[in-house]
């Protein structure tokens, strides 16, 4: 590597991201890239590793492409590029196929320098192919822990990452993660063969954010600990929930207890997903309550507060989520909301999710029993977990069909293209009512269904879908409409055939090529994880101590002064039914808020002009993010804006001297920030 090269992704840095400097570890991690080796990155949270690919992408040439696990995490970064005059654009389940292909021939035009996408997407046709010819200079892979069986968000999709890179053409690869022991690292280096990596560790540490365990005994105290911990800190705040009902519960009683606070979990449709997402990028609520679905990736910088209703299973999905707050650097606070029994929602998951030998064999044994003689089976997972000797739960049979479905025991059939199983829901006054008097195809489709069956579709038939007259559009065309009609609720229908398939009704389980042994390690690696977990919700010694010397960082000491067992704190739990203020005072350094009237500690050294200057430019800031349809932070970050308060630049040299006013931001927003800041 020149240097002219380095000297050029400086003068990047600067000019387009607004940085006088590369933070501790990006240096390395850019030059590593640029260089063409293959590089692990490990950088704690807010430690800019999105930086460590997106500068090195604008000084190579050709195309990076950068996999991601979420949808809402493509966006953000993609939006906060384009707003800095980088192009960049996603590629993902929530675009139609004429925005795809747009995409993909801007791509192959050279208008795009960085595309994002999810590792699905290179299981339909020939995107790695078509890609691969663009000329892919850099593979960059995000929250890469994702990739180790062994991370605590391991998901199976990343497994393919190693052949899409060879698709690719096996470009230099960069894996960036912020959480990882040893054990992952190693793993992540090798489910992608990277050849000899540079790796890139910091360290852990993150010295703004305070650490506290409350202790409590049910829900209600729950429930009225995090609403008093809200009450003593102010900022936007956020607080995990391990399922979705909680998340909905907890939502609703903080919106009871007078905070604005919004429910955010995967079983909202997408556009109620971005709504709530929006609303808390742009401070519209002041607590978002979510399940793990929220915040990979989420570059909110502000976060004052992350509280968790209940603890993680792993020390590495808690410091992950955690490290969510603080993430400008300024004071933060983490708490976790401990009750005993939270363990034990844990392994429940943990059995389900990696069942047991005996759990398998009877689920296959009750699927073999129950099949017709060709092997189909009418049964779905509740009914074989019924079914199966000995107690299973019905997400135990879940996991237990995937295990005998990849392993060839069990396979899933489409059915019949032609024959389909009908049954009529609707009544003719609402068929009449809401499908019109009109002959539209859905009207002509029932009618044909009624006379081919002589009305038996009420009560359920059979039906040849190629006997249907000329004109209601064929097989392929009735099944759009039957589609059409269930997602009302008109009909309800089926493929004849279509299911579950057991492929050898007399073969034992141990035909069967099931790693078992694979399973149970797997199983013990998150028991272990989860007494860890445990363990740190109960030490009496420094918990920051605690977490770097888990992820084996030199830097972890015995004291820290910034946790609640090194500060003497003891927090006592609060019922929501009796509340009071007997949760432990905060240091006096650091002062709590009173109904949003209170101090915060980065304005300590503002004078009151400078405040109420600052209140002015984060209206402003608010209202173009609203006109761009974009975070705030994508304008300006809270600290650039603090900058401004207190030097009050009149200039436009002036405000390029202020942290993070780039020269595109400058030329952006810089004259809308002056007029401001003049009084113009």
């Amino acid at each position: 590597m020149t240097k002219s090269t380095i000297e050029q992704a400086r003068t990047i840095l600067h000019e387009r991201f607004g940085h006088a400097a590369f933070r501790p570890g990006q240096e390395r991690a850019v030059e590593s890239v640029l260089a063409g080796r293959d590089t692990l990155v490990i950088l704690p949270t807010g430690g800019g590793k999105s930086l460590c690919y997106q500068v090195p992408a604008l000084v190579l040439d050709g195309l990076t492409v950068v996999l991601s696990p979420l949808i809402s995490l493509m966006k953000d970064q993609v939006d906060a590029l384009e707003a800095k005059g980088i192009p960049a654009a996603f590629i993902n389940s929530s675009l139609s196929a004429g925005q795809i292909s747009d995409r993909l021939a801007r791509a192959q035009r050279g208008e795009i320098k960085l595309l994002y996408l999810a590792p699905e997407r290179f299981d339909f046709g020939s995107a790695a192919e078509r890609i691969a010819a663009m000329g892919v200079s850099l593979l960059a892979i995000d929250e890469a822990h994702c990739i180790s069986e062994w991370g605590h968000d391991f998901r199976p999709s990343y497994r393919r990452v190693r052949d899409i890179r060879e698709k690719l053409g096996s470009p230099p690869t960069i894996a960036l993660t912020a959480t990882a022991t040893p054990e992952v690292r190693r793993d992540i280096a090798r489910v992608l063969a990277l050849r000899e990596p540079e790796v890139v560790l910091t360290g852990f540490d993150r010295p703004n954010l305070r650490w506290h365990v409350v202790r409590t005994k049910n829900d209600a105290e729950k429930d009225g600990t995090l609403v008093e911990v809200l009450a003593r800190h102010e900022g936007v705040a956020i607080v995990y929930a391990a399922t979705r009902k909680t998340v909905d519960r907890v939502a609703h009683m903080l919106t009871r207890s007078g905070i604005r606070a919004e429910a955010y979990h995967a079983g909202l449709d997408d556009a109620r997903r971005r709504e709530v997402q929006d609303a808390f990028m742009s401070e519209h609520v002041r607590a978002i309550v979510a399940t793990n679905a929220f915040g990979m990736g989420i570059d909110k910088r502000n976060v004052r507060l992350v509280v968790h209703h209940a603890m993680p299973g792993s020390l590495e999905a808690y410091y992950q989520e955690a490290g969510r707050a603080g993430r400008d650097g300024e004071p933060a606070d983490c708490y976790l909301l401990h009750a005993f029994q939270d363990r034990f929602t844990h392994e429940f998951f943990i059995k389900a999710a990696c069942p047991e030998r005996e759990v398998v064999t009877a689920v296959y044994y009750a699927a073999c029993n129950r099949s017709e003689p060709d092997g189909s089976l009418a049964l779905d997972a509740a009914g074989l977990a019924s079914a199966a000797k000995g107690k299973v739960s019905d997400r135990e049979a879940e996991s237990a069909l995937r295990l005998l479905t990849a392993a060839g025991a069990v396979s899933v059939s489409e059915g019949s293209r032609s024959r389909a199983r009908v049954r009529l829901l609707a009544t003719p006054e609402r068929i009449r009512a809401e499908l019109g008097g009109e002959e539209t195809i859905e009207i002509g489709v029932l009618r044909a269904l009624w006379r081919s069956t002589r009305g038996a579709i009420a009560e359920g038939a059979i039906v040849d879908l190629d006997a249907l007259p000329p004109g209601l559009a064929g097989p392929g065309g009735a099944a759009d409409v039957l589609d059409a009609l269930q997602d009302r609720q008109f009909v309800i229908w089926s493929r004849v055939g279509e299911g579950l398939v057991v492929t050898d009704r007399k073969a034992p389980v141990e035909r069967w090529p099931i790693d078992w042994e694979t399973l149970d390690r797997r199983r013990r690696a998150e028991t272990s994880q989860l007494d860890v977990m445990q363990k740190y919700s109960y030490t009496d010694r420094c918990r920051r101590g605690f977490v770097l010397r888990y992820f084996g960082d030199p830097a972890a000491t015995n004291r820290c002064e910034q946790c609640d067992n090194c500060l003497a704190l003891k927090h006592e739990a609060t019922s929501s039914s009796a509340p009071s203020q007997r949760l432990a005072k905060k240091p006096s350094r650091v002062r709590g808020e009173k109904k949003g009237k209170g101090a915060s500690p980065e304005l300590d050294d503002l004078t009151d002009d400078q405040r109420s200057l600052l209140d002015a430019l984060r209206v402003l800031r608010t209202s173009i993010a609203r006109r761009e349809s974009v975070p705030a932070y994508v304008v300006f970050a809270d600290r650039t804006l603090r900058e401004m308060a207190r030097s009050r630049p009149v200039t436009a040299g002036a405000l390029a001297d202020v942290y993070g006013v780039g020269p595109a931001k400058m030329e952006k927003y810089g004259e809308d920030f002056l007029t401001a800041i003049r009084g113009d």
